[in-house]
């Protein structure tokens, strides 16, 4: 395992794609350290997307796709900023409510970034923020994003470990609504701080009323999509399609925002952006095999529980090496990976698989933030026109907020667990 992890610590320093990462360090152990047939590559690189569920993955990124180029988040920037449009430092207050509603849609945190960023940060730029506070307040928004449902790692997850998506789904409330909160009061310390503007005058009921109307197109995609699958009626995939449709729906019918050519654009796109994750997760795959003929799980298992046996200093440890690795590993990449060597342990020592599940993708999930790898700085930047620098040092704060959420769902298992208790996922 020695020179296993000298290739792939190697790889990443020189700053080589994850999934050649990945392929690279598990191409040198078949061929110069295991005693195995090679066709095992092809196999492995074929089963490890072989899975139905995964095609919920292409669906998901093209509805939002599809969401963003339909100007749905314009319709959304205006229902956000009527329901705190008059709290301290209002517009920071307005994205962290969109990420919110945004997350209902789309599950990924760079496509919330991009649509969010792309009407909200020049907005703020232009009532006073700092260019790289409404960078950081944008990215760090964008963690609920993969929280609440739909989530694409959770369905990364589930194919991973075998857990319920619906019950990951419902899971994914309280934390995701938890960190929105944690957000939101930092906000407020900020606009008191630096006299940050907020609206100050009502607005006329008639407005109101168009406002929340042309919301309800946005607002009802995630009703119809989540509700569905939390119902039983459809299966997360079918969901990922009928989010589509209604996506076409909503920008050439109702809207018609949408022409043929931005539908052909958000396929194009949606196909490079499914390959991409789809790769990292057939070569995670393939690495997480090797992992496994080195019997590297059960050692890491006795590692562990030599050390301690309370269930509440593991999941001390899992947060410090999650956070650890979300700062230099993609997301889905280190699910698969660190997920079946952690779950069985956490199980052991009496936590309940969906908390665990939890705090392992909030924790992840922070890691889009964080750098180096952070891909959502990277997304931000170009919008906000400011350094990967300044914004990271600017979001710090509201990392430190999401940790304090994360060290409250952590500890307090119920939070996570009462949604799917009361919807009949566990007893």
């Amino acid at each position: 395992m020695g020179a296993i992890a000298f290739v792939f610590t190697g790889s990443v320093l020189i700053g080589i794609p994850i999934a050649f990462v990945l392929g690279l360090s598990a191409l040198y152990y078949f061929l110069f350290v295991g005693r195995v047939p090679m066709d095992m590559i092809g196999q492995k690189l074929y089963s490890g997307t072989d899975n139905f569920v995964l095609l919920a993955i292409p669906f998901f990124i093209l509805a939002g796709d599809l969401m963003n180029r339909a100007k749905i988040t314009d319709a959304l920037v205006g229902f956000a900023k009527l329901l705190v449009g008059r709290i301290p430092g209002a517009l920071a207050q307005v994205t962290v409510v969109c990420s919110i509603f945004f997350a209902g849609i789309t599950g990924a945190g760079v496509a919330d970034v991009a649509a969010l960023g792309s009407v909200l940060i020049p907005a703020m730029k232009k009532e006073g923020y700092t260019a790289e506070y409404a960078a950081a307040i944008t990215v760090a928004g964008s963690v609920i994003g993969p929280i609440i449902p739909p989530s694409i790692i959770m369905v990364v997850y589930s194919m991973t470990t075998g857990e319920s998506v619906g019950a990951l789904f419902a899971a994914g409330f309280v934390p995701g609504l938890a960190i929105g909160l944690a957000l939101m009061i930092m906000s407020v310390y900020f606009a008191i701080k630096n006299g940050h503007p907020r609206r100050t005058e009502k607005i006329p009921f008639n407005e109101a009323a168009v406002t929340v109307r042309k919301s309800l197109i946005a607002l009802m995609c995630p009703v119809v999509l989540v509700g569905g699958i939390l119902s039983g009626r459809f299966t997360p995939t079918e969901a990922a399609a009928i989010a589509c449709g209604y996506a076409m729906l909503a920008g050439v019918v109702l809207l018609r925002t949408l022409t043929f050519r931005d539908v052909v654009e958000c396929f194009q796109r949606a196909a490079v952006s499914s390959a991409v994750i789809l790769l990292i997760i057939a070569m995670a795959g393939l690495f997480s095999q090797v992992l496994a003929l080195e019997y590297f799980p059960r050692t890491v298992a006795g590692w562990i529980l030599g050390f301690t046996q309370n269930k509440y200093v593991y999941l001390m440890l899992v947060n410090i090496l999650l956070l650890f690795m979300g700062m230099i590993m993609e997301t889905a990449a280190s699910v698969i990976l660190l997920a079946p060597i952690l779950l069985p342990i956490a199980i052991q020592l009496g936590i309940h698989p969906l908390h665990f599940a939890l705090v392992m993708l909030v924790n992840l999930n922070i890691g889009l933030i964080t750098p180096p790898v952070g891909v959502c700085l990277f997304a931000a930047a170009p919008i906000a026109k400011v350094s990967i620098e300044k914004m990271s040092k600017a979001a710090m704060p509201f990392i430190c907020a999401e940790l304090v959420a994360l060290m409250i769902i952590t500890y307090v298992p119920e939070l996570i667990l009462i949604v799917p208790r009361m919807m009949g996922f566990i007893r």
